[in-house]
């Protein structure tokens, strides 16, 4: 899409020259810094002078050590994050006051980031030629949070220009020799970093995160305009190999938070492509582009809870402004209101700045070059109402995931989810035929999502992981056997079709699981009535008599055993939110019902769902080789 409009010849033509793009006002620029709402600016300097009092944290070699000795990930990533947001706080809030008081602690800030070997984090040190457990500084390899780091240094620069030369005049040749041996170079002439998509095709959300960034580095920092013109074209290319791989119905298979980082991202690339051509190079009224925008508002449920498969959780932190920006961007109306919405769902504080400050160790915190568009958007996105479109049907028959509600605009009544697809979907978990409900806005029947990361997650032994099995989702174990990963263990036969009065998705799950299973079909058919319930029918055929079968289905509610009936009810979930009620129906001379606690340690899982979620078991009483199972769902 991208390379075969504009080539060579237009972005030789198109392209601003460095010192003419100015996509945000610098610091020197008062008038706009000045015209930010109160609240925004308040909330910039409190940020600031807590940046000013807080303690530079320490980033030893032996703590990078540790995720080789240990697997641990937040050790060293929490204190990595924590010198980042510090720094953008700092130089946000230069900004706002344009007085020179912070920029002492931003020498520091910049100085120590420069100073680091590794802009990156240890979980992606294997991107390196050498993997010897610390930074190799002769190879600088580029991941994520190089790319970031990288972006916030340039924009940094971009921001104060002159008031780093008035402290002294080697701090940003300094950052300019650090970002083009760290970031420019690499990007532009080696092929080996997957996520380029130059050796192979493969994608997911490094692409466009990590172009995005190289998009802007390049373009405020590469002196020479024939390098400066031939970086664009090669993100160009792998921009397009992102955009290939995701299906035209604009799914992400890895889930809402992730989209945050995957179409979101891309719309970063574009939204700069766009800006440093003047408009010129403008890609958002293709259908697919649109598509892609949309998936954040299909794949939420109600209030702040989406739908999470994959490592998604159940309930991210949604970018209010940006996705009001894309919504501009893609002449969406629905999509500007998400986005207004969004921001008041937020975080602690107010305004758009404190909707992204959150100091852990997890990836999902927006950067700088996301701040700033926040800040500046803020007048246009408060004359938006906000709205959540929660719509009726979503089906997206690429991504293979559908979803349905009682009535449109209404969290009332009851809300399904399911998904067919394969074992090999990025951030794939073991989880086809899986499904979610929700009654009246609120959890019933959940995937309970991820664990904090650790080296396990991304490493041979990811499939050990609870969370990433089968019968820790809403799905059948036979014989013992779970299903497995890999591209070929995939949904087949899918089925869908959705009127005024009822939705109905089908799909055959037996390939998911291994031959020694023996499963021959596993037809997985959902019947939701909008205003009576939703019914699920399991028929299965296996190659020979059983000696198990059981159906497992994950909740966070209080749950309470009766022959056919099990009464979900409210309980209290991580940070005081109630999960939902509802009744489930079975047959109990056919199956066997009981239940177990599942405690969650992680605090990750513990933000969301408690200090416990549930797994109820339904057993076969007389397993058979040919047989089908049915379960009914109900409001409370």
């Amino acid at each position: 899409m991208l390379s075969e409009r504009f080539n060579a010849d237009f972005i030789a033509s198109r392209l601003l020259p460095r010192e003419a793009w100015r996509p945000w006002p610098r610091r020197a620029d008062r008038a706009p810094w000045a015209a930010l709402p109160a609240d925004v600016r308040a909330e910039v300097l409190a940020q600031g002078e807590r940046a000013l009092k807080a303690d530079w944290p320490a980033l030893p070699a032996t703590l990078f050590l540790d995720f080789t000795r240990t697997g641990n990930r937040r050790a060293y990533e929490v204190p990595h994050f924590a010198r980042r947001y510090l720094l953008a706080d700092l130089v946000l809030a230069e900004c706002v006051a344009g007085d020179g008081r912070h920029m002492d602690a931003i020498t520091n800030a910049t100085w120590s980031l420069c100073e680091e070997s590794f802009w990156g984090i240890p979980a992606h040190a294997h991107l390196q030629r050498t993997s010897i457990g610390l930074p190799d500084t002769a190879a600088p390899a580029v991941d994520l949070f190089a790319a970031e780091t990288a972006a916030l240094l340039a924009w940094s620069d971009y921001l104060l220009g002159d008031a780093f030369d008035a402290v002294s005049p080697v701090i940003r040749p300094r950052l300019a020799r650090e970002i083009e041996h760290r970031m420019l170079t690499p990007c532009l002439l080696r092929d080996d970093f997957w996520w380029l998509a130059i050796q192979s095709r493969k994608t997911n959300n490094w692409t466009p995160w990590i172009v995005s960034n190289w998009l802007a580095c390049n373009l405020l920092f590469e002196p020479d305009p024939a390098r400066r013109c031939a970086a664009v074209l090669r993100a160009l290319r792998s921009l397009d190999a992102f955009i290939d791989h995701t299906p035209d119905d604009g799914g992400c298979d890895e889930g809402p938070s992730y989209w945050g980082r995957a179409g979101a991202a891309l719309f970063d690339a574009l939204e700069i492509l766009r800006s440093a051509t003047n408009g010129a190079a403008d890609v958002f009224a293709e259908p697919k582009i649109r598509e892609i925008a949309r998936f954040i508002c299909r794949a939420h449920i109600a209030d702040r809870w989406f739908i999470n498969f994959a490592d998604a959780p159940a309930r991210p932190r949604p970018n209010g402004p940006l996705i009001f920006r894309f919504g501009r961007a893609v002449e969406d109306a629905d999509l500007t209101r998400f986005g207004a919405y969004a921001q008041s769902l937020g975080r602690p504080g107010s305004g758009a700045y404190a909707q992204f400050q959150s100091k852990g160790g997890r990836t999902g915190v927006d950067s700088l070059p996301r701040y700033l568009p926040a800040l500046f958007t803020q007048a246009a996105l408060r004359q938006v109402p906000p709205a959540a479109p929660l719509l009726r049907d979503v089906w997206l028959p690429l991504t293979q995931v559908m979803a349905a509600r009682s009535r449109a605009g209404s969290a009332a009544g009851l809300f399904l989810a399911a998904k067919g697809g394969h074992n090999a979907e990025s951030h794939n978990h073991n989880d086809i035929g899986q499904f979610v409900v929700f009654a009246e806005g609120r959890p019933v029947l959940v995937d309970a999502g991820v664990e904090t990361y650790s080296r396990k997650t991304f490493g041979p032994d990811r499939y050990s992981i609870w969370t990433m099995q089968s019968s820790w989702h809403n799905l059948p174990e036979v014989n013992g056997v779970m299903q497995r990963n890999g591209r070929e263990f995939a949904a087949r036969d899918l089925s869908y079709a959705a009127d005024d009065a009822r939705v109905e998705f089908g799909l055959d799950i037996a390939g998911a699981y291994p031959p020694e299973a023996g499963l021959l079909s596993w037809r997985r058919r959902f019947l939701f009535r909008r205003d009576a319930g939703i019914e699920i029918e399991d028929r299965y055929r296996l190659a020979a008599p059983p000696q198990r079968v059981l159906l497992f289905l994950m909740t966070p509610c209080a749950v309470e055993l009766a022959p056919g009936t099990i009464a979900l009810s409210e309980r209290p979930l991580g940070e005081g939110l109630p999960s939902g009620r509802a009744t489930l129906r079975y047959d109990a001379a056919r199956l066997a019902a009981s239940c177990e606690e599942v405690p969650l340690a992680d605090p990750q899982l513990q933000g969301i769902w408690g200090d416990r979620l549930f797994r109820i078991r339904l057993e076969a009483r007389r397993p058979a080789q040919e047989d089908a199972f049915t379960l009914v769902i109900e409001g409370a």
